[in-house]
């Protein structure tokens, strides 16, 4: 006879360690253990960020090293000599040239009849075509959306009443791109008849190489030629409500709503030349322009216009090694005052 066969017990601890082992997996071999820092550590930066901002750094430093380079070199004049033997500026930019309104005599030149885009020279004849219809200053506008959009360089904004003396000054001194386009729109006819007045203008006082597109400088359409410049400086400087105005180094404009002062982008008014007027300019394809009537310290007057320099230090520093230059010459230094007139 068989006899049964009897199963062990299983206890029920051995049971609970049995489910104990099936249910808690074992580590996976690709797994690691990461312990958390403790809480106020600081993270430490990926190897690759102190790789880029230690070459930003390295940038800016070469950046200020090529501007201390260009300053340096700006402040020298450069010389060659002329098919006579003479010692002649030897400038860094596309054109320049020496005009004396008085006489009505090209000093010196280069280029200066090459067409070039002139940038926020045409400030000048927009300030020019605006006084001529002789308005009044004190007139209050509203500055529009139109004014300011993509405006590049501005103080305005959409909604700010201003006066048409405010306008003319932002233009002149500031250089404010809406304020020229405030000026046009808001004069007889809008924007299109003012641009064709500036043309009519410029006929009128025989720039022959002139043209505008726009009342601000921003369209590169806007050219003329360093011979053209130096008469429209010369001519601007006369009508003492724009020449004075072109000799402000600041001027405060109020609304109401707000005040701010805007300071002349011309640096070298406050200097130890006397500048009788100037006015800057500057998009990409114009390279940085300066067209100036500076006193001479014989007593005459000549306008220097510089086109097209590389940096805006050497358009100044070439405006006075020009002056310097032709205030040593003979024909200057031995020069008589213009006497005075009542007229």
């Amino acid at each position: 006879m068989k006899t049964a066969r009897r199963s062990l017990p299983i206890s029920v601890l051995g049971v609970l360690s049995l489910a104990c082992l099936v249910a808690v997996p074992a580590p996976a071999a690709s797994q690691s253990t990461t312990l958390a820092a403790p809480a106020g550590t600081p993270a430490a930066k990926p190897a690759q960020s102190r790789t880029s901002l230690a070459r930003a750094a390295a940038a800016a430093r070469a950046r200020r090293a090529a501007q201390a380079r260009q300053q340096q070199l700006a402040l020298a004049p450069r010389f060659k000599l002329d098919d006579a033997g003479n010692a002649v500026p030897d400038i860094r930019a596309a054109a320049a040239i020496i005009y004396d309104p008085q006489s009505g005599e090209v000093l010196w030149e280069a280029n200066s009849h090459a067409p070039r885009s002139i940038a926020s020279l045409t400030k000048i004849m927009t300030a020019l075509t605006f006084m001529a219809d002789n308005p009044s200053l004190d007139q209050r506008i509203t500055v529009s959306v139109a004014d300011t959009r993509r405006a590049s360089v501005t103080y305005l904004r959409a909604g700010d009443i201003v006066t048409h003396r405010d306008l003319l000054h932002l233009t002149l001194i500031a250089s404010d791109n809406a304020a020229a386009r405030a000026l046009a729109r808001t004069s007889e006819g809008g924007m299109a008849a003012f641009i064709a007045r500036m043309n009519d203008m410029a006929k009128a006082l025989g720039l022959q190489e002139t043209q505008f597109a726009d009342p601000s400088g921003l369209d590169a359409r806007n050219v003329s030629t360093a011979y053209d410049i130096s008469h429209l400086i010369a001519f601007a400087t006369a009508d003492e409500r724009v020449g004075s105005i072109m000799r402000q180094a600041d001027y405060e404009v109020r609304t109401p709503r707000r005040r701010f002062t805007v300071r002349s982008t011309n640096r070298l008014l406050g200097t130890d030349i006397d500048v009788r007027a100037g006015k800057t300019g500057f998009i990409s394809k114009a390279g940085y322009c300066l067209a100036t009537l500076l006193q001479m310290p014989q007593g005459s007057q000549v306008a220097v216009v510089v086109l097209g320099a590389a940096n805006s230090a050497l358009r100044f520093a070439e405006v006075r090694h020009l002056l310097n230059w032709i205030a040593g010459q003979p024909i200057i230094a031995n020069a008589t005052p213009a006497a005075a007139s009542n007229d």
